[in-house]
């Protein structure tokens, strides 16, 4: 059977550039960082040079790249470093309502805690107004903290103005870019972010690694105790394979993400107008022009999403619901929900492509996924096959 993965939002196969790169730190150099002898000065400089490779992803300084075991740890250390260093009394937090969980549920811990949180809403495009965000400012505001891609939706956030409106505000700035790094430009300095996520797994790395930009000067605590490690930062023996890892993943997103994001585009593009096309009774949702160019979101009238992805699984296409961290919930996605599309959160359907898919692979799709649609329209006692023009 022809096998064709469309779910690259929820993870991406490890490049081969990227394992080649790791397998010398699972066998010879396998050294700890942390030690002074010729095994782990070896691995200090394969670290050091991963950080530099990061680094110039982002266009950030490699001192100010801490690595950690992914986004979920990253995003939990920003918004829990930023506020425990925080001298205010009175603390408060804004973030928007359409953020991964590793933002939602940290910031729901945080109320816990006594931390005042304003979750402000976004359009129906997916988009935040930065008037919005800068409406919600008030004297003991600590933290802001806005995605910079959507994961379900791939919609793209107006960073560059929140990131001005923070820093009139003296306010620090925090994005998950987890889905973003890699697929579209993002760097530091032109965002105004103090604070950035990333995964490996999200650009053709390995899982369980990831990083977090902290810019010089931010107070930050650490949220584990222990050993020195990444200066003081996070604390831990280094997992230096997985960072070798993210190194070189950095580095092939920085020499190729211009030509990959011209190529993957243009195959979303012919995807999505090739289901539109044969398919009615289709919509794509949220922004068409400010998103990444690897997703598109799509819903289909009078189908169950689940139904649906378990059908074309059975014909060979990977894709999914939404995100793959919310798998198996009976609720609605809480970014459509957010959007004002509950009622069609349950027929959407995220296809996201990566560096491997072929014009091939969008041939296939679209043999395939009319048939499955009408199919599954079928069971629906309130489909009317009739009563529909294309």
């Amino acid at each position: 059977m022809r096998r064709v993965y469309l779910d690259n939002n929820a993870t991406t196969p490890v490049a081969p550039e990227v394992y080649e790169a790791m397998k010398p730190y699972f066998l010879d150099d396998f050294g700890n960082a942390s030690s002074i002898h010729w095994y782990g000065q070896r691995a200090k400089a394969a670290l050091e040079l991963s950080r530099e490779q990061v680094a110039r992803l982002l266009n950030a300084r490699p001192n100010e790249i801490v690595f950690t075991s992914g986004g979920t740890e990253s995003d939990n250390a920003a918004l829990f470093g930023i506020v425990e260093a925080s001298r205010s009394e009175k603390k408060h937090v804004i973030t928007i309502t359409i953020e991964h969980h590793a933002v939602l549920h940290t910031a729901k811990a945080l109320e816990k805690r006594g931390v005042r949180v304003t979750y402000v809403p976004v359009g129906a495009s997916g988009v935040v107004d930065p008037g919005d965000i800068e409406k919600a400012i008030s004297p003991d505001t600590v933290l802001i903290s806005v995605m910079h891609a959507n994961n379900e939706l791939g919609t793209l956030q107006p960073l560059e103005e929140i990131g001005r409106i923070a820093r009139e505000r003296d306010i620090y700035f925090h994005t998950d870019a987890v889905q973003s790094v890699g697929k579209v430009p993002v760097d530091v300095e032109k965002l105004g972010v103090d604070l950035l996520s990333l995964s490996a797994h999200k650009l053709y790395g390995p899982k369980g690694v990831g990083a977090l930009y902290v810019r010089r000067g931010t107070l930050l605590r650490s949220l584990l105790y222990g050993g020195h490690h990444e200066r003081d930062r996070r604390p831990g023996t280094e997992n230096v394979p997985g960072i070798v890892g993210l190194g070189k993943a950095a580095e092939l997103g920085t020499e190729h993400w211009e030509s990959e994001t011209e190529r993957v585009g243009a195959m979303r593009d012919r995807l999505e107008e090739g289901i539109l096309q044969s398919v009615p009774m289709a919509t794509v949702v949220g922004d068409r022009l400010r998103r990444l160019p690897s997703t598109t979101n799509i819903s289909f009238d009078y189908i169950e999403g689940e139904g649906f992805v378990i059908a074309m699984d059975l014909r060979g296409i990977a894709c999914s619901t939404g995100a793959a961290c919310s798998s198996g919930s009976l609720e609605p996605s809480h970014v459509l929900s957010a959007i004002g599309r509950r009622e069609k959160a349950r027929s959407s359907i995220r296809f996201s492509l990566g560096r491997f898919n072929t014009s091939d692979d969008i041939d296939y799709t679209l043999q395939i996924l009319p048939p499955v649609v009408e199919q599954l329209r079928s069971l629906s006692p309130r489909y009317n096959k009739s009563a529909i023009t294309v």
